[in-house]
């Protein structure tokens, strides 16, 4: 049987290789530390995990439930304005998904021909170019660059590239650079997409893991971002819930009932019991996700400071669940630092050319391991490298 000419462009993925490397390495009867998958370790709140299993009890939550609850997308609506003071209309400015990445994979089959184009973020997550590819598109790469604090250069896509693209994909807390964007820069973009009638996409699934005093901003909040775009978000990192698969997108009405269009085709919705749980997340107590944030600073504290004091100086991120890491003295390529990390101390982090050509001199640290973990990872490291 021949498979499609689509699936030449895609690869098992890094994950699976550094997992493939990681069971050879273990064999040696060495524990391996994976900071590699961005798969949070922390468990949702109590009363999260209460309004699931009493929903699971209900006999009548075990039929399709086909769109999102009407108590769901109020409380969406409720928790946007009360985060973001965005004004969403629950009846058609929200869908549910089945975690946001349900959403970035499929709303390219509603925009994108053959042959049409798509700016999407280089490094970036690979999601975006996936959805790309599938709708058999053409990427056109935005570099994100340290000297642009890693935003895109918008005024370096050329006019007749703009003219033709469809689409733009943007995530801002950045996955995997850490960086973080402002309304100035989104302002920029609803100019440009405005200009160039480009539909734009943001992933905002970061927005509640920032530190320091930082609160990250919605696309949705820049005058007119409703027009041109839609935004993407995840209750997987914000409130621990990763398994239960479930996001919404929220933004432009006819962009949401084009996604809800191809949803309707490809599957029957939301999990009642899950539905229940997000409503309890979103409208519940909020001290849990303040904890979370504060576990993950400790977290990013110790790896920065311990990797900083053997001379391997890392920037400090204000927001996201990841560490963007230059590569120390000695480097020139993220592959042989990731392979040399997994074979000399039992570390798996992930290279930062697997995101785009320009991840190329950086690694991705996904901090999903408790403190003590983290030290020890600090003291492998110190024990079998010298960067000073």
């Amino acid at each position: 049987m021949q498979k499609a000419k689509r699936m030449e462009s895609l690869s098992s993925g890094i994950f699976n290789e550094m997992e493939e490397r990681k069971k050879k390495v273990e064999s040696r009867g060495i524990e391996v530390i994976n900071l590699g998958v961005g798969s949070p370790d922390l468990p949702p709140a109590p009363h999260i995990i209460k309004a699931l299993s009493d929903s699971v009890n209900n006999p009548l939550n075990y039929t399709y439930s086909l769109v999102g609850m009407p108590r769901l997308y109020l409380a969406v609506a409720e928790w946007y304005k009360k985060r973001f003071n965005v004004d969403l209309d629950p009846g058609s400015e929200v869908l549910a998904l089945m975690g946001s990445q349900d959403g970035l994979a499929h709303l390219a089959l509603a925009y994108i021909d053959p042959g049409d184009i798509a700016l999407v973020p280089d490094p970036g997550y690979p999601i975006y170019n996936f959805s790309i590819l599938m709708a058999q598109g053409e990427i056109h790469p935005m570099p994100l660059h340290a000297k642009n604090y890693f935003l895109p250069d918008l005024s370096r896509i050329s006019g007749e590239d703009a003219k033709k693209a469809k689409m733009m994909w943007l995530n801002y807390p950045n996955n995997p650079t850490a960086a973080s964007a402002d309304g100035k820069f989104f302002a920029s973009v609803v100019e440009f997409a405005r200009e160039y009638d480009i539909l734009v996409c943001h992933d905002v699934a970061y927005a509640e893991l920032a530190y320091d005093g930082y609160k990250p901003v919605s696309f949705l909040e820049t005058p007119g971002a409703k027009e041109v775009g839609i935004e993407f978000y995840s209750l997987s990192k914000t409130y621990n819930m990763a398994g239960c698969r479930i996001g919404f997108a929220v933004g432009n009405r006819e962009v949401l009932a084009m996604l809800a269009l191809i949803k309707s085709n490809i599957d029957y919705g939301v999990f009642y019991a899950v539905q229940e749980a997000a409503i309890a997340a979103l409208r519940g107590p909020q001290e849990c996700v303040a904890e979370t944030a504060r576990t993950y600073r400790r977290r990013r504290d110790v790896l920065v400071d311990g990797l900083g004091e053997i001379g391997w100086e890392i920037p400090r991120p204000n927001a996201s669940m990841f560490i963007w890491a230059p590569l120390p003295p000695g480097y020139t390529s993220s592959t042989a630092l990731t392979a040399d990390l997994l074979e000399k101390a039992g570390v798996i982090v992930i290279p930062g050319v697997a995101f785009g050509e320009q991840g190329e001199g950086y690694v991705r640290i996904a901090l999903v391991k408790e403190e003590p973990v983290l030290s020890e990872t600090v003291r492998r490291v110190r024990e079998n490298f010298r960067f000073i």
